[in-house]
């Protein structure tokens, strides 16, 4: 499988970080060119300068998912100066934790704007420029969360469940050119958001045991997801060993759903 995106064009948002850096070097490795895209823009060129010194075609575009019309903008640039894009990958996200019924305003409009009218902006963007060349491929990170309700995360489950509706529906318009549209929904990840909602050292067992008073079950797999888990599921679905899979929703939760 080495090489299998070689000469395509990728962008990927979120890629300062957790699942978005480990997806650009997934495509990377794969000889993809990658549109690294993220508003945090030090790391950003940080690691985009370290993946140029092993050889990479990765090019960093600083751009905060919130400024949407800034959004044509950057797409434009990296046709310009990479070619056409194939490949769309949204992995850029935010997570804001709370009760609904004391939810602050400025938190709901937060992920409004990233996780979900991000999402469309770019996606819209992207999308009128593959249909006349007929091809591409466009995976959508949400989460198990938008499938099963959780305590204290529903504004980020409610926005995960709104994208991967939009995705899929975008897929439905986008098949007759050929356009495939995917969605991954990790569950618990190491990643900084998620040792961000941990309270204390016992973060992580508590998160593979569950909780009945939250209604969780925790992961029957015992463990969580790396980053590299969730780059792998994305890389499959953006290859053409997945040439006949559109509108899917591949769960990687360790079994956290039940398969729901």
């Amino acid at each position: 499988m080495t090489n299998e995106l070689e000469g395509r064009v990728a962008l990927v948002t979120g890629a300062a970080q957790g699942i978005g850096e480990a997806v650009v070097r997934a495509l990377s490795a794969q000889g993809a060119t990658v549109a690294a895209v993220d508003k945090q823009a030090e790391p950003l060129q940080r690691l985009c300068g370290e993946m140029v010194g092993q050889g990479a075609l990765v090019k960093a575009y600083p751009l905060n998912l919130k400024d949407h019309a800034a959004v044509p903008q950057v797409v434009e640039r990296v046709e310009a100066e990479l070619g056409p894009i194939d490949i769309l990958v949204h992995a850029a996200g935010v997570l804001r934790m709370g009760a609904l019924s004391s939810y602050a305003d400025e938190d709901w409009n937060e992920l409004l704007a990233v996780n979900v009218s991000g999402v469309f902006h770019l996606s819209r963007a992207v999308g009128t420029r593959m249909i006349p060349r007929r091809r591409g491929a466009i995976v959508t990170v949400s989460s198990n969360a938008a499938a099963v309700p959780r305590m204290g995360m529903g504004a980020y489950a409610t926005t995960k469940a709104a994208v991967t509706m939009l995705t899929k529906c975008l897929a439905l318009e986008l098949a007759e050119y050929g356009i495939r549209c995917n969605i991954v929904s990790p569950g618990s990840t190491d990643t900084p958001m998620l040792r961000g909602m941990w309270q204390d050292e016992q973060g992580k067992q508590a998160t593979l045991d569950g909780s009945l008073p939250s209604y969780r079950i925790g992961i029957p797999l015992r463990k969580l997801a790396t980053p590299e888990d969730i780059a792998d599921a994305v890389r499959f679905l953006v290859s053409d060993r997945a040439g006949h899979v559109t509108m899917h929703d591949l769960r990687v939760d360790g079994g956290a759903t039940l398969g729901v």
